[in-house]
């Protein structure tokens, strides 16, 4: 089922399968942002990552010397969310443990994923909360693909991304099956800009970790239509398209994949989170359209 929320600036679309974003229309422009989903590339919009980011060691970690097999992402994405609470201009999905994610990640817990309007700011909430009687692991993240090119008369290679600072990370590379190399390589040429081409993705995706910038800016010189993603308080970031696919995603991570060298403990995982329980984690993402 399909749920909306608009102001005089945007209109969202959100599914409630994975609580996952199935149109950004900006109403100015008349223009769709988002990805459309064209599974001969990627099926998949915008889906939200829990309780992992990314892929585990052979699909599998080890907690309390039992073994527990996850697929790449998690499971949040497949699941049917709850619509908790709706208003005009924000909309609230819930997802809780039951007996299916149980066998996969013996953590009970509640998932909130929150959309607000804020005039032509779109405010993407997690709250992720501990509801069982001991300590919970988990990583968060999102996922959103947006349609490039945007405007008319422009083409994928028009288009760059622009840091909030000087970066001189590299990326890391992602092996065949999916886990994070132990060095990384440079790919940032301008310490503040990164040229967008396909030839960019064929090797998957670019991740970067502990950026300074908590903001990056898809642009063009060809054209006034961009995004501005900010991201306060996610240490990692991943920059992906399908092979020749005409998107680009854009992805805020509190987690990360396993390295080649991870020795599958959940407890040791790089880039976990911790709750006690009856805490909560709370991250906001926040993206502009113009």
């Amino acid at each position: 089922m399909k749920h909306t929320i608009e102001n005089e600036f945007l209109k969202i679309e959100i599914i409630e399968k994975g609580a996952e974003l199935n149109s950004i229309w900006q109403k100015k422009h008349q223009m769709e942002y988002l990805w459309s989903g064209d599974p001969s590339f990627w099926a998949k919009k915008s889906p939200v990552l829990f309780p992992i980011v990314g892929t585990l060691k052979n699909n599998e970690y080890f907690f309390e010397d039992k073994s527990y097999s996850l697929g790449r992402h998690g499971f949040a994405r497949e699941k049917l969310f709850t619509v908790t609470k709706q208003s005009g201009e924000r909309l609230e999905f819930t997802l809780e443990a039951d007996s299916d994610t149980l066998v996969k990640y013996p953590f009970h817990f509640q998932f909130q994923v929150i959309y607000q309007l804020r005039y032509d700011d779109l405010d993407v909430k997690y709250v992720v909360t501990n509801a069982g009687d001991k300590e919970m692991f988990f990583s968060v993240g999102a996922h959103p693909a947006f349609r490039l090119p945007l405007a008319n008369g422009t083409k994928y290679e028009d288009y760059y991304l622009l840091f909030e600072t000087d970066e001189d990370t590299g990326r890391w590379p992602i092996s065949a099956e999916g886990l994070i190399e132990s060095s990384p390589v440079p790919v940032l040429r301008n310490p503040r800009r990164l040229e967008v081409s396909k030839e960019l993705f064929q090797e998957d995706a670019l991740v970067f970790k502990q950026l300074r910038s908590q903001k990056i800016e898809l642009a063009s010189g060809n054209t006034g239509r961009g995004i501005e993603m900010r991201f306060p308080g996610f240490p990692y970031l991943g920059i992906w398209a399908a092979k020749n696919a005409d998107f680009i995603c854009i992805e805020p991570w509190c987690g990360i994949a396993d390295s080649v060298d991870a020795d599958q403990q959940l407890i040791n995982k790089e880039g976990i989170n911790r709750l006690q329980p009856g805490e909560s984690f709370t991250r906001t993402w926040t993206a502009r359209f113009f």
